[in-house]
């Protein structure tokens, strides 16, 4: 469906242009020996320096100290897995609230973290505290062999609010800022607010300490061999102990759980791939609510027959001049079936993906035709749709008109979804899980699931009314037991 208001207005997009910093590093440093101690007051608002630049004087490595090495001023981790605990003066090394601030440096295709309310441990991952990630492109993990590929990016509060689209480029240098007051956690990219989270009374738990607030160290993480991340300016100004929290945690208790179970379980970004700035609904507005739920962002741009962009020029004259938040995604929504002639590939590529449905259709078809007629001319546009358009989404998956929705259960038969499934998985198109419809039902999911179809989640909003919290597509994901591998994320 065609939401003529859902074109953003490039005068309301916010947007921060970031200067590139480039560093020269040589790749020979001595491996200093750590010595905790250090601690040099930094001359604004009660900052506090934690890394002279020179030594690891005040920091403890665990299980691979040969992973850290100081370049050009600079932390560089990497080599074998290793952590990098903060074990100095400033504080007695317990941080309960805080800013912390410091640069960092992602070289090509890496993975690294940094940990806070954490202590010093010796061998694996920190089982204490919480983690704010650090890798910007997809990353393919390695050590592994089951194609684990890492899509929480950049700015992520990991497993808790997961962010699927990183603001950052590889090999520049950022700033990153995280806070802590009260049960408030927040993280800055450059100044940007990208995670706004506040911890419920009662906190989803995996296990004793992890991810839940408390007080504690810091920790920077070495992923692995193949990743190597640069750290340095790194800084904190502690906090008073009865800091007020600033923020508000979510009041459903039960939907936070079910946010922090998919986020844990599946452990993917939380991501709506169908969404309108339509009916009052700023980008701000947006980007509110994404921060509220850890939400990551699919802003749909309609495109084709009867929309605001019929022609390839009137699109690009758009996306010349549409500055979009870093971390969302742009996709082409397609109208009409002629679309494909319509917009060149090249045009068409610089979305990260394209989706298409048939609701205008239907509603228009639907209310003419006997419900059997309609049913096997749907079926029979669906599966001529996937099989012959370039999309990677078919979105509204099942869409009645509201005169047959009473009969859904009815009118899709056990061929008729066979026949629609089939050819989604045939043809790699994935199928959204639509919050707002409430559309497919379980059986038709399973059914999908158990054929090797990847899944969606997508509101297709009219307004700022109902943006909703995908609660549909949570439980349906808990309901029919979908893992990560049922999902379809933008390569």
């Amino acid at each position: 469906m065609v939401w003529s208001p859902g074109i953003p207005n490039t005068k309301t997009v916010s947007h921060v242009h970031y200067p590139k910093l480039v560093t020269a590093v040589v790749l020979t440093a001595v491996i200093a020996v750590t010595s905790p101690g250090f601690a040099v007051e930094h001359p604004e608002e009660g900052w506090t320096i934690l890394f002279d630049g020179k030594t690891l004087n005040g920091w403890k490595a665990s299980e691979n100290p040969s992973s850290w090495q100081i370049i050009n001023g600079a932390l560089a981790a990497k080599g074998p897995r290793s952590h990098l605990f903060y074990e100095g003066k400033v504080s007695s090394h317990k941080f309960k609230n805080f800013e912390l601030s410091l640069d960092v440096k992602a070289e090509g295709n890496a993975n690294a973290g940094i940990y806070f309310h954490t202590e010093y441990q010796e061998k694996g991952w920190p089982n204490k505290g919480f983690e704010f990630q650090v890798i910007n492109s997809t990353f393919a993990a390695h050590e592994t062999k089951n194609d684990y590929v890492e899509r929480k990016k950049t700015g992520s509060l990991y497993g808790v609010r997961n962010i699927g689209r990183s603001p950052i480029k590889n090999d520049e240098w950022f700033n990153y800022r995280i806070s802590v007051e009260g049960k408030t956690i927040r993280g800055y990219i450059n100044g940007r607010l990208m995670v706004d989270y506040t911890e419920p009374a009662k906190p989803y738990r995996t296990k004793d300490g992890y991810r839940v607030l408390s007080d504690g160290t810091f920790a920077f993480q070495c992923h692995d061999p193949h990743s190597t991340v640069l750290f340095k300016n790194i800084k904190v100004r502690p906090l008073p102990e009865n800091t007020k929290t600033p923020g508000q945690a979510l009041r459903d208790v039960e939907y936070e759980y079910r946010l922090r179970k998919f986020g844990a379980g599946v452990n993917l970004p939380t991501t709506d791939f169908h969404v309108h700035l339509a009916g009052g609904l700023s980008t701000e507005q947006l980007m509110q609510h994404a921060r509220r739920y850890g939400f990551t962002y699919g802003v749909a741009i309609a495109c084709g027959e009867d929309t605001r962009f019929e022609s390839e020029a009137s699109l690009s004259k758009f996306l010349n001049g549409y500055e979009r938040p870093p971390e969302t995604y742009l996709g082409m929504q397609a109208e009409g079936r002629g679309w494909a002639k319509t917009f060149s590939e090249n045009t068409r590529k610089r979305f990260d993906y394209v989706f298409t449905d048939a609701e205008a259709w239907s509603d228009e078809v639907g209310s003419t035709v006997d419900s059997e007629s309609f049913m096997d001319q749907l079926v029979d546009r669906i599966v001529g749709i996937v099989s012959q358009e370039p999309i990677d989404i078919y979105a509204n998956a099942t869409y009645l008109p509201t005169a047959l929705r009473a009969d859904y259960d009815l009118l899709w038969t056990e061929r008729r979804m066979n026949e629609v499934v089939q050819a989604l998985a045939k043809h790699n198109v994935a199928m959204e899980i639509n919050a707002r419809l409430k559309i497919p039902s379980a059986k038709f999911i399973k059914k999908a699931k158990a054929a090797g179809v990847k899944f969606t989640f997508g509101t297709n909003n009219t307004g700022r009314e109902d943006l909703g919290r995908l609660d549909y597509c949570l439980r349906m994901a808990a309901e029919c037991r979908l893992k990560r591998p049922d999902f379809w994320f933008p390569n």
